[in-house]
């Protein structure tokens, strides 16, 4: 690139003074002789200013540079560096990591290394940042908040950081999105007007020096922030690969064309990535099939329990920044927070969290936190950009690696905690085969369109404005929710598990699997949902495939003494079986409602069957609204209509006819949903009904003894064959059961009548699961052949 042309007469005689962006005398001695070959047509002059690249031998500004700025005319300042750049060689990942960990950052070489290759062809290149006058930039400063004061910038600081952002941008026009990582986070921040303001305002208000707020918030913003290193970058992308690769297939399973459409639109918008949380390899996953498209590294909210050595410095330096689990009364910190997610979201760096706030223990998608999700929209409301799209992100996995766990915490298990340790059993844990990895990328929600243009001005002060601004905000992140679900692909494993959990303790052969099998598929094939793979489970072949892949690992026991093998859901894996189950469970939960609100309809203690239908149908909605996410209420009658009307396009006229009509109906469904999808959480329900009916209502109610109690009530029940299997005895369907009971005060004692509450809510629950066993025998009579 050569000297920047200047286009006047007047511009050819303005002065012009290079910045010279130089880490080495190499670098500086380049620069030099690139100015000394190309000079400019008027006078000129080179300052050096402090390396972007090496922080730890950042140095003072040059004097000269004073000097400069403080100029009568109006000089051209020219940003200039030498970019070295990294050459393709062959090999897999194992060699191009260890020729990085061997010989470093090829974009960033040492001394010795500049000397080698400084005159290899194509190794080093200068390169210009957009030139500016020193009034264009006086004015910059200005407009930063820079006219003064004992806490701004100087002007010559300034032009310095705004030479090295100029040089940022001009390197990564010329290398690609890939290393596009902030420089100057902490120094921009810290200059900015709104911090010096916030910070006096919650100074005013805890009765504090302003000093101490300053200092407060700045430890918080460097143990908050990441610090991007494109070098980082490159060893840990190769990192991943060699991890995820011991488990799972060398391909992720994505579309390559949907991040093309998603790469386009962060050419304009900041993009904010939500995915679905399933394993500890999902972020990596996801950062690993967006560098090798091209995109730049997410920026990626991680929980401070992960900031341990050696995983928390490297993933910091390749993009994830950490956050404390609750904060909610630390001012300061929220402050620094929210202002640090402004400064992401104004220079449109990507974000990525997950909506669910953790991991999964059940396999469905748990419900949203709204927290990070409020502050990306403060952000846009103060015009920080004038849109952002939220991106819903499905990462699925045939099987996985942490499940064991989930298992063991269902059980009332603790949760084991983040170190070196477990960090080294994860990897070990990934020696076996698990199957493939599948990312899906939704709809991108755009929070113009949803929440309303931008207005800086407008005031949110009063509560009417703080409440319609939550409920929003819920809105948000459920539509967010509904979209991840929606493009969740259903795998084969789901599938089978679903099967086999069906038939309850049942073994069954490769044969008899493809016929329980059969209408599964069938439903869906007809509704067209998403698949990771064309499922061949139609097939012996294809079903055998799955099967032994679950007994590698344990999921499913296969007994061989007799004619032919015979397969059934290991002992103590009930909830590992669960868990694949429920990954895929929304796409079952409506046909489920819809086949117990039309058992009750046909009830004979019912009036009007039609108003029968739709109460059950909202009870249900109402007594599973903390399991599974369900569309407002018109809404949900549609797609319940829907359903219906998949199965029998007739049914409306059934509803005059009578209880025998509508049997019918219900006869129609293929395949029978509600034992399988819903009894097994109706069950648990059950277990903490019946165990809320047995505690005295005078006495404080204690949740973690109380679910201790439901556990052991849980084990009598499977053992008296009042639930289904072990799969209901489960930590985490109690806990969801008890937020419903608190939902409806069942909870803390006080009301007089609550022992007769919580006795309806008992018996609500056993009437549901009474019809939920109707549908079993149903099923049970197809398999028979009784019914077709």
């Amino acid at each position: 690139m050569g000297i920047p042309q200047l286009r006047s007469e007047p511009e050819q005689a303005r002065r012009v003074v290079f910045l010279l962006d130089a880490s080495s005398g190499i670098e500086r001695r380049l620069l030099l002789e690139h100015i000394h070959d190309n000079p400019p047509p008027g006078p000129f002059e080179a300052i050096a200013i402090p390396p972007s690249r090496r922080h730890r031998r950042r140095r003072d500004l040059d004097r000269r540079l004073e000097a400069a700025v403080a100029a009568d005319d109006d000089p051209l300042f020219t940003p200039l560096r030498v970019a070295w750049m990294a050459v393709k060689r062959p090999g897999g990942p194992r060699r191009r990591l260890l020729r990085l960990l061997m010989t470093g950052d090829p974009r960033d070489p040492g001394a010795l290394r500049q000397m080698l290759v400084k005159h290899k062809p194509g190794r080093c290149q200068v390169v210009f940042g957009d030139a500016a006058r020193l009034s264009e930039l006086r004015e910059r400063w200005r407009k930063a908040g820079g006219a003064g004061g004992s806490e701004t910038t100087g002007l010559a600081d300034f032009v310095a950081r705004q030479a090295a952002l100029a040089l940022e941008r001009a390197e990564r026009r010329m290398r690609g999105l890939r290393y596009k990582v902030p420089r100057f986070v902490h120094e921009d921040i810290l200059a900015r007007p709104n911090f010096a303001g916030g910070v006096a305002r919650l100074a005013q208000q805890l009765g504090r020096p302003p000093a101490s707020v300053r200092r407060e918030a700045e430890r918080y913003l460097h143990e908050i922030a990441a610090t991007h290193s494109p070098y980082v970058i490159d060893v840990v992308a190769q990192l991943i690969r060699l991890l995820y690769t011991q488990a799972y297939g060398e391909a992720l399973h994505y579309d390559r064309a949907e991040l093309e459409r998603v790469y386009a639109l962060a050419q304009r918008y900041p993009v904010v990535f939500l995915p679905s949380h399933k394993s500890n390899l999902d972020h990596l996953v996801l950062q690993y099939a967006l560098h090798e498209n091209g995109h730049p590294p997410n920026h990626t909210a991680g929980g401070i329990n992960m900031n341990f050595f050696p995983v928390g410095p490297l993933v910091r330096r390749s993009g994830v920044f950490f956050i404390r689990r609750t904060f909610k009364d630390n001012l300061v910190y929220k402050l620094v927070l929210r202002l640090y997610i402004d400064y992401l979201i104004e220079k449109r760096f990507p974000l990525e969290w997950y909506i669910e706030g953790g991991r999964s223990r059940s396999g469905k998608l748990l419900p949203p936190r709204f927290g990070l999700l409020a502050n990306v929209v403060d952000a846009y409301r103060r015009g920080r950009s004038e849109d952002v799209f939220l991106i819903p992100v499905a990462i699925a996995y045939d099987q996985i690696q942490d499940v064991g766990a989930y298992t063991a915490e269902q059980r009332g298990g603790t949760k084991e905690r983040e170190s070196f340790g477990w960090f080294v059993g994860v990897v070990r844990g990934l020696r076996r085969r698990f199957g493939d990895i599948y990312i899906r990328f939704g709809e991108p929600l755009s929070l113009a369109k949803l929440v309303g243009p931008v207005d800086p001005l407008a005031d949110h002060d009063t509560q009417a404005d703080h409440d319609e601004d939550t409920l929003a905000i819920q809105k948000l992140a459920f539509e967010m929710s509904v979209r991840i679900n929606a493009v969740t692909p259903i795998t084969p494993t789901a599938l089978i598990a679903l099967a086999l959990l069906g038939r309850g303790d049942r073994a069954m052969s490769v044969p008899e699997l493809v016929v329980a099998l059969g209408n599964l598929v069938f439903y869906v094939r007809r509704r067209g949902l998403p698949t990771t793979v064309p499922l061949d489970l139609d097939t012996p072949a294809g079903v055998q495939a799955i099967l032994d892949e679950l007994v590698a690992n344990g999921v499913v026991t296969v007994y061989t003494g007799g004619p032919e093998p015979v397969y059934a859901v290991a002992p103590q894996q009930h909830l590992t079986a669960a868990y694949y189950r429920n990954t895929v469970i929304h796409f079952f939960v409506n046909a489920a409602i819809a086949e117990l609100a039309l058992l009750r309809a046909a009830e004979d203690d019912v009036g009007d069957r039609r108003t029968a239908l739709w109460d059950e149908a909202m009870r249900l909605r109402d007594l599973l609204k903390f399991e599974f996410f369900f569309q407002e209420k018109d809404r949900f009658r549609v797609e319940l209509r829907d359903e219906i009307v998949l199965h029998d396009p007739k049914w409306e006229s059934a509803m005059l006819v009578g209880a025998d009509a509508i049997r019918t109906v219900v006869r129609r469904f293929r395949p029978f949903n509600a034992h399988r999808v819903l009894r097994p959480f109706l069950h648990a329900y059950l277990v903490v009904g019946d165990m809320l009916e047995r505690e005295d209502p005078t006495a404080a109610f204690d949740q973690n003894a109380f679910v201790s109690r439901c556990l052991g009530l849980g084990q009598q029940y499977l053992l008296q064959r009042r639930i289904g299997n072990a799969e209901s005895i489960s930590k985490v369907l109690f806990e969801t059961a008890l937020r419903l009971a608190k939902n409806r005060g069942l909870l803390d004692p006080g009301p007089p009548d609550l022992a007769v509450r919580r006795r309806a809510f008992a018996a609500e629950i056993r009437a549901v699961v009474r019809r939920a066993d109707a549908i079993e025998v149903l099923a049970q009579s197809r398999v028979a052949g009784l019914i077709p």
